[in-house]
């Protein structure tokens, strides 16, 4: 039996206004902070209120052969299964996650907040309702328009996790568990991702991965007057500019660790070039600097290149400096820097951490004491284009319901579940798609999703599964 597409559309419509947007503006009111910035989170039990959040609004659809569970190993952070029975052949397995990052309200827009959800057409602004809060009902969504139109579909597992934005470092030992369970999966799908329009349905092709830790150096064991100290006693700060020129050149942002990079192909580079092409000048115009500002390198496939296949360094945090308002004129005990660094897809993070430590750690300037911590690690991802039946019914249900077709993207950021799953399911199909796009700011001040594309998804994404079992 046949998809009607336009029934789908107009199904996804309703279904985000009557029943999808109701449930992830409550989903925001939660601040759910993932482990790594909420070390009391058992206490909490926001991440606990996210799950019992969705798993009410999952009862509410009524979902034939449907069953759940939420799993807990230990101490670790919960992860929630749905199982759905199919009524064809094939068999998928659906990503997608529910803690959230830090936010700061004080950066938010007038009459926005981070736990407010507030719709402006054509966007849903709150934390966590572009990453990753719809993720999940986008996909039960896509399941249970297939029920209503009586089209067969695979068995489908719904695998919701709350340490991603930790770097899911709890997930793991769920998948070992889990792993009679999830079954053989002939589909991998996850909605963590995005592209540089809204107008596309986008396919996330490759991700880079994460090497995160915290570099501390101390020089002295109290703060000393500057007048008496400066010049004399080496600047904390002044020895982590020189320990980050062992790993980034700050001329030209060039990292300076071999083992970081792969070779470009051919391949890569004539993608880069199309996509480029299509992007223009939008894809630096997107971003918000400053008027004066210029990229590391000009032209569209250069920031396409630099932006997913190089890696590169940013100072995302930093303890030891007081406020300037109120920075007396001290010579301080010590800074510490929290860096991150992406790496493209084909780098062993865990190889890298190594790396870095014995660099930076190695012969320190002056013997002040130098530690570096690694704090977080995870492999990038690259897999090939989707071909076959999916890749068919995922272009006709694009081109009909948008007008375009789909179109296959890098993304710069890390899903750390997409590598594991890789590894674990080498022969499965990975349909990594996602409504992120320009203005999101996900992780930042205003964050927002776009409401539109999201519905547009999901009556996309219920065809693509469809195809699975025709």
């Amino acid at each position: 039996m046949s998809v009607d597409l336009d029934r789908l559309m107009a199904r996804a419509d309703e279904l985000w206004e009557e029943s999808i947007i109701p449930s992830l503006s409550d989903f925001i009111k939660i601040e759910a902070l993932s482990p790594s910035f909420e070390p009391n989170w058992r206490e909490k039990r926001e991440l606990d209120a996210t799950i019992d959040l969705f798993t009410k609004w999952l009862v509410e659809q009524e979902l034939e052969g449907m069953e759940y569970k939420v799993h807990r190993i230990g101490e670790r952070t919960p992860v929630l299964l749905v199982t759905v029975e199919g009524t064809g052949s094939g068999e998928v397995i659906f990503y997608s996650h529910l803690d959230k990052q830090p936010s700061r309200p004080e950066l938010w827009s007038e009459g926005l907040h981070p736990l407010k959800g507030v719709r402006r057409d054509p966007w849903l602004y709150g934390r966590g309702a572009l990453d990753d809060g719809y993720g999940g009902y986008v996909c039960v969504t896509a399941l249970k328009m297939l029920q209503e139109q009586g089209v067969p579909y695979p068995r489908s597992h719904f695998l919701i996790e709350t340490c991603e934005e930790s770097g899911s470092y709890d997930l793991p030992p769920y998948l070992e568990l889990l792993t009679e369970d999830l079954g053989d999966p002939d589909l991998i799908v996850v909605l963590d991702s995005g592209g540089p329009d809204y107008e596309h349905i986008w396919v996330t092709e490759a991700l880079r991965g994460l090497v995160a830790g915290n570099l501390s150096v101390q020089v002295s064991n109290e703060g000393v007057h500057s007048g008496m100290s400066g010049g004399v006693i080496p600047s904390s700060f002044r020895i982590q500019r020189m320990l980050l020129d062992r790993v980034e050149d700050s001329k030209t942002g060039k990292i300076l660790v071999p083992e970081m990079y792969v070779e470009i192909s051919d391949k890569v580079r004539k993608e880069a070039e199309e996509l480029g092409k299509l992007l223009g000048d939008e894809i630096w115009a997107q971003l918000p600097v400053v008027d004066t500002l210029r990229p590391h390198n000009e032209g569209s496939a250069e920031i396409l290149l630099d932006m997913n296949w190089r890696p590169a360094m940013s100072v995302i945090g930093a303890n030891g400096m007081p406020p300037t308002q109120t920075a007396g004129n001290v010579l301080r005990t010590h800074t510490d820097l929290k860096l991150s660094f992406r790496i493209p897809p084909g780098v062993n993070s865990e190889i890298i951490d190594s790396i870095l430590k014995e660099r930076l750690e190695s012969n320190p300037p002056y013997g002040s004491k130098v530690e570096y911590i690694p704090d977080a690690a995870a492999d990038g991802f690259h897999a090939p284009a989707m071909d076959g039946k999916i890749a068919d019914a995922l272009s006709s249900a694009s081109l009909h319901i948008s007008g375009l077709p789909p179109m296959a993207t890098w993304v710069g950021g890390t899903i750390p579940f997409m590598a594991m799953m890789q590894k674990k399911y080498p022969s499965a199909q990975f349909f990594c798609t996602g409504t992120g796009g320009p203005g999101n700011n996900a992780h930042g001040p205003d964050e927002k999703l776009h409401i539109p594309s999201s519905k547009r998804l999901t009556a996309v994404l219920s065809a693509t599964i469809a195809a699975l079992s025709q």
